[in-house]
């Protein structure tokens, strides 16, 4: 399992990318955060960062 980020919420502000303790978030092109799901751990960093409540585990 790993975070899934709600592009529609997003709003593109990078504060789960600093968040990540294994640098699994990246914003794409579109400006939204994406989550690599090979990388991403599930510890939930990013969800409690997230200051629109785009990311769930």
């Amino acid at each position: 399992m790993a975070a899934n980020v709600n592009s529609d919420t997003c709003i593109g502000c990078g504060a789960c990318v600093d968040t990540c303790p294994v640098g699994a978030i990246a914003l794409g092109d579109d400006g939204k955060a994406g989550v690599n799901a090979d990388s991403c751990i599930d510890c939930g960093a990013c969800v409690g960062d997230c200051p629109v409540s785009a990311i769930n585990l």
